[in-house]
C-alpha cells in the first residue's frame, strides 16, 4: 500500500474512527468521573544543630545533619511514627495503611524536610500532616546524641504547616479526558489500516490496474435498475452506463488493426460480476453501428440472455451442436435487423464435452465467416472451465471484474486459468463504478423529463429570440404543441387539438429570423434536470385578413387561406419503441426525420 491507499482507507472508515474516538473520550471522562477525588496537605520543618562553637565545629555539625536528613525523610513513614499519630487522631487506619498516603522529601542542598498527606478529607489530610511533623520531631531528638550540656543535637521545627486543601490534586480529569480520546483515535486508526490491509476485495477501477497487466478497456456505471441494466444501451442510449459500453466496444474495435475482431467470449471470474448485460449492451453498441451482430448464449449451465432478452429459448446453440437444425434455422432476429441472438436450447447434461467439440469449432468459424461480430456469454471461468474451452477457438476473451464483487486472488486465478489453455486475452473491463470513479457526463444522462410548471410569462413585442429558441431549422414552436417524455428519455412535441388563435395555424418563420411580431403567446416551462425548455416561444401568427368590424369567430374558423396557400408543413414521426416480448422490431426512424421533437429546445 501506497500513501494513497492509506489516505483512501481512512476516508473510507472515517466514521468508525470518529466513533472510536468519542467511545475512548467517553469512557477517560466516565473513568475520571468514578474516581475519589484525593487532596494533598503539606507540612515543612527545619532541621537545625544545637551546640557548636568553634568553626570547625559548626562545619562538622552541618556535614552530620546533611548526612542525616535523608535518614530522617524515611523516618516519615515508618510505623514509630505513624502509630503515635494513629493513637492522637483516633485513625481507623493500620500504620502500614497510613504510610502509603504519607511521604516526605528533602530539596537538594537544604535542611528542610516536606512532608505530604493524601486523603478524601481535605481536613484530615492537613491534621495528618501536622501530626506526622511534630511527631517527626519527637523520635528525632529521641534517637539522635545529646550535645555535651545534655541538649538534643538535632532539632526538627516546624516553619510551615499545613493548610487544608480547597482543590483536589487527583484525579486530573482533563488528562485522562484527553487521554481516552487519543487512546480512541489511535484504536480507530489501526482498525481502518488494518481493515484495509485484509480487505481483499477489488473496490476501484485503480485496484484493477494493479491486479493485471491487460488494458482496462472502459468502466461501466453501476445502476439499481437491473432490468434496464441488461439492455442499458437501447433503453437508455444517452445513459452514462451507455457511453460506457459504448467505449468499451470502440477499444475493441482499434483494439487490433491489423486482424479484426469476429468473435468475442464475455466471461468474468465469479458470478454476478455483470457478464451478461456486458455481452448484451456490447452487441447492441457494436449493433447500432450498422455492424452485423451474433449475441450466442454459451452458458449452458445457468442460461440468462434469452430471460433478459425476453425470447424463445426452446431451439438454440444446443440444437444446433447435435444436429438437429442449422444455425440460419434457431437464429432469432431482435430489436434491429442487424442484431440477432442464439439461445441455449435445452440445457444438456455434458456442457464442457459439448463446448469443447468439433461442433462448436465449426459452429464458431460459420458464425465468424456470416458476422461482422459474434459475441458468446459463458460462464464463469473460477466454477467450470466453459469459458477457457470457448475462448481458444475465439478471437480473444474480454474479462468483466464487478468492483466490490471479486477478490484479488479470484480475478488472478481467472486470468491464470485462461492463460493456460491458450486463449488470448483481449483486456478488462470494470463493471459496477460509482461516484467518482464514474466518467463524467456530456449532456448523455438527461435522464426522463421532470415535467413541473414554473408558472406562465408573456415577452414584450418585438423581444428578440435567441436562434436557438426557434425549432429545427429556425422554425419556431407552435402554440399548440404538448410535450411529453418518449421511451429514451428524450423530449416529443406532439400536435395538440386546440387550433391556433383565429383558427390558422402559424406560418413558418425563415431561418435566423431574430425576432417576433407584436403577438404575445403564453410561454409554459418545463424543466429538465437543470435545463429549462421553453415549450411556447417566438409564435409567429399569421397576418389578420379580416375585414374590418368583423368579429373573430369563437369555435373553430374555416380555412381562409387563399387557394393556392399551403398549410405548413409539420411533420412528425412515431417516438422509437421499445420492441414487444418475442418479436423485437427495434427500428427507429431515418436519420434526418422529424420525431416530434424538433421544436423542443432545451436551453442550459
Amino acid at each position: 500500500m501506497d500513501l494513497r491507499d492509506y489516505i483512501l482507507a481512512l476516508r473510507k472508515r472515517w466514521a468508525v474512527i470518529v466513533a472510536l474516538t468519542a467511545i475512548g473520550g467517553v469512557l477517560g471522562f466516565l473513568y475520571a468521573q468514578s474516581l475519589t477525588p484525593m487532596y494533598k496537605a503539606s507540612t515543612k520543618v527545619y532541621v537545625s544543630l544545637n551546640g557548636g562553637q568553634t568553626a570547625g565545629e559548626l562545619v562538622q555539625g552541618s556535614t552530620f545533619v546533611q548526612n542525616s536528613i535523608e535518614s530522617f525523610v524515611q523516618l516519615a513513614s515508618m510505623p514509630v511514627v505513624l502509630q503515635p499519630v494513629i493513637d492522637e487522631l483516633d485513625l481507623d487506619v493500620s500504620a502500614g495503611s497510613l504510610g502509603r498516603s504519607v511521604s516526605a522529601s528533602s530539596p537538594l542542598n537544604t535542611f528542610i524536610i516536606e512532608i505530604s498527606v493524601t486523603d478524601p478529607d481535605p481536613s484530615r489530610a492537613a491534621a495528618v500532616a501536622d501530626a506526622v511533623g511534630a511527631q517527626l520531631a519527637v523520635k528525632v531528638g529521641d534517637l539522635s546524641s545529646n550535645a555535651p550540656d545534655g541538649e538534643e543535637a538535632i532539632s526538627l521545627s516546624t516553619v510551615s504547616p499545613a493548610a487544608t486543601p480547597s482543590y483536589p490534586f487527583a484525579p486530573n480529569k482533563r488528562v485522562l479526558l484527553a487521554a481516552g480520546v487519543a487512546a480512541g483515535f489511535a484504536l480507530g486508526l489501526a482498525f481502518a489500516l488494518a481493515a484495509a490491509a485484509l480487505d481483499t476485495r477489488v473496490r476501484t477501477s485503480a485496484d484493477v490496474a494493479k491486479l493485471t497487466r491487460y488494458p482496462i478497456l472502459g468502466a461501466v456505471h453501476w445502476i439499481r435498475d437491473g432490468r434496464r441494466a441488461r439492455t442499458t444501451v437501447l433503453d437508455d442510449p444517452r445513459s452514462v452506463r451507455a457511453e460506457g459500453f459504448r467505449r468499451v466496444q470502440t477499444n475493441l474495435q482499434y483494439l487490433d488493426t491489423v486482424h479484426q475482431l469476429r468473435s468475442i467470449v464475455v466471461t468474468s471470474a465469479t458470478a454476478h460480476e455483470g457478464k451478461t448485460s456486458t455481452a448484451i449492451n456490447l452487441a447492441l453498441a457494436a449493433a447500432e453501428k450498422g455492424a452485423s451482430v451474433l449475441l450466442v448464449d454459451a452458458d449452458l449451465r445457468r442460461p440468462a440472455v434469452a430471460d433478459a432478452l425476453h425470447i424463445e429459448s426452446a431451439a438454440g446453440l444446443t440444437t444446433v451442436l447435435i444436429g438437429r437444425a442449422t444455425l440460419d434455422e434457431v437464429v432469432q432476429t431482435w430489436g434491429r435487423t442487424n442484431l440477432h441472438v442464439l439461445t441455449t436450447g435445452e440445457v444438456p447434461p455434458n456442457p464442457s464435452q459439448l463446448l469443447d467439440s468439433d461442433a462448436m469449432r465449426d459452429l464458431i468459424a460459420a458464425a465468424a465467416a456470416s458476422y461482422d461480430l459474434v459475441v458468446f456469454d459463458t460462464p464463469p471461468v473460477l466454477p467450470v472451465v466453459d469459458a477457457s474451452v470457448v475462448g481458444r477457438a475465439t478471437d480473444g476473451v474480454l474479462m468483466v471484474i464487478g468492483l466490490r464483487q471479486v477478490r484479488r486472488q479470484q480475478v488472478r486465478a481467472a486470468l491464470e486459468s485462461v492463460e493456460a489453455v491458450g486463449a488470448r486475452i483481449l483486456g478488462v473491463v470494470a463493471t459496477g463504478t460509482r461516484g467518482a470513479e464514474s466518467p463524467s457526463s456530456y449532456g448523455y444522462d438527461v435522464g426522463p423529463l421532470k415535467q413541473r410548471r414554473r408558472g406562465r410569462h408573456r415577452p414584450a413585442a418585438g423581444t428578440p429570440v435567441p436562434p436557438s429558441a426557434a425549432g429545427v431549422g429556425g422554425e419556431p414552436t407552435s402554440a399548440g404543441r404538448d410535450v411529453r417524455t418518449s421511451d429514451d428519455g428524450t423530449a416529443e412535441a406532439t400536435e395538440a387539438a386546440t387550433p391556433a388563435a383565429g383558427g390558422e395555424h402559424a406560418p413558418e418563420a425563415p431561418a435566423g429570423d431574430a425576432t417576433t411580431p407584436a403577438a404575445e403567446p403564453a410561454a409554459d416551462q418545463l424543466v429538465v434536470d437543470e435545463h429549462v425548455v421553453d415549450e411556447q416561444v417566438a409564435v409567429e401568427q399569421a397576418p389578420d385578413e379580416r375585414a374590418p368590424g368583423e368579429r373573430a369567430p369563437v369555435e373553430q374558423a374555416p380555412d381562409e387561406r387563399a387557394p393556392d396557400e399551403q398549410a405548413p408543413d409539420e411533420q412528425s414521426a412515431p417516438a422509437p419503441e421499445r420492441p414487444a416480448d418475442g418479436a423485437r422490431t427495434g427500428k427507429r426512424p431515418a436519420k434526418g426525420a422529424s420525431t416530434g421533437a424538433e421544436n423542443v429546445v432545451a436551453t442550459s
